[in-house]
């Protein structure tokens, strides 16, 4: 059995070791609407506009507020 083949059953099976991941690089405006994203918690995002496969902006943003726990 070849390594590959021994790497992908035991990643299959969930035995063999975890290998950390290596971070990916994210641009900066990627970064920036994911990190709003976050602070938004609840909410919605409208017309996002993407150009060159990037993130502008988003011209109508709301927020929702949940009164009940």
């Amino acid at each position: 059995m070849s390594d590959m083949a021994r790497m992908s059953l035991n990643a299959a099976s969930g035995r063999g070791e975890q290998q950390p991941r290596p971070r990916a690089s994210v641009h900066p405006a990627w970064d920036r609407l994911i990190r709003y994203c976050a602070e938004l918690g609840h909410g919605e995002i409208e017309k996002l506009k993407i150009q060159d496969g990037l993130p502008m902006v988003a011209e109508f943003t709301t927020r929702k507020v949940k009164f009940s726990p």
